[in-house]
């Protein structure tokens, strides 16, 4: 069937006083779902994070407004609170808000705390998920998150607390012994101290580890090393966030599936 041949999707109608809390994917336009296009062309405000790329931003309705509200780490940023403020404000003002986060609002996204605080503002919502980093970025370096063989089963983690520090609330020895695979969200900061958890938990200081930077996008860098040489390798190659780090022997199979990166889209 071709495009233009397509049957109608019936898709949601943006009504105005709303917001939607949208999932833009990793970064790669063309991991944006139906619902998160559909949510671009009828928004009058896009009030967007710092991982959405510009190629997504133009397919915009065009005269919406695009408001900037991403937090990166150790730069000036706009606070929690009054981002949902203004979410808040816009909506009450009648205009149909469109709020865009990269990867999935729910992961990592902090899309929970604002959708809270639209319930208790009594402001109408939808949640319309994205395809996270932690999945979907790593498919693009040819690392499958399970495997039959090397990965039956995964936990995700963020790589620094609210203060910005080494996530202390919860058990890292435990957390080492606990799975196959272990993917960590916002942790290229703390690699070291990280590795040196996992490893005093019982991780084999030879166990491999991937660092992908700019997943999904054409600027994608992936670095493969182990527990013990993390820090110093990633020190060495320069890599800076965003980046999602990957632990477990599923990190081997990028060897031969990484290859398939000259199949993407872009």
């Amino acid at each position: 069937m071709s495009v233009a041949a397509m049957p109608e999707l019936n898709l949601p109608t943006f009504e105005p006083g709303t917001v939607w809390l949208v999932g833009a994917g990793p970064g790669d336009p063309g991991l944006l779902t139906l619902h998160a296009l559909n949510a671009l062309r009828q928004a009058d405000v896009v009030v967007y994070d710092a991982l959405v790329g510009p190629g997504i931003l133009e397919m915009a309705r065009p005269g919406a407004e695009r408001i900037f509200a991403g937090k990166r780490g150790g730069k000036p940023s706009p606070k929690q609170p009054d981002i949902s403020r203004q979410l808040i404000e816009l909506a009450r003002a009648g205009h149909r808000v469109l709020r865009l986060k990269g990867g999935d609002p729910f992961v990592f996204g902090r899309g929970g705390e604002e959708a809270l605080e639209l319930a208790d503002a009594g402001v109408p919502f939808r949640v319309i998920p994205g395809i996270s980093a932690g999945i979907g970025g790593l498919a693009y370096a040819g690392i499958p998150i399970t495997n039959r063989e090397s990965g039956q089963a995964v936990t995700f983690a963020t790589g620094h607390s609210a203060t910005g520090d080494v996530p202390d609330a919860f058990d890292w020895a435990a957390l080492a012994r606990g799975t196959h695979v272990l993917v960590l969200y916002m942790a290229l900061k703390h690699i070291g101290t990280i590795a040196a958890r996992l490893i005093d938990g019982g991780r084999s200081p030879d166990e491999s580890v991937a660092v992908v930077a700019n997943a999904t996008l054409p600027e994608q860098r992936v670095l493969t090393t182990t527990l013990a040489r993390a820090a110093a390798d990633v020190a060495a190659s320069g890599i800076e966030p965003p980046a999602m780090i990957v632990i477990g022997p599923v990190v081997d199979l990028h060897a031969v599936l990484g290859q398939g990166k000259a199949q993407l889209s872009w």
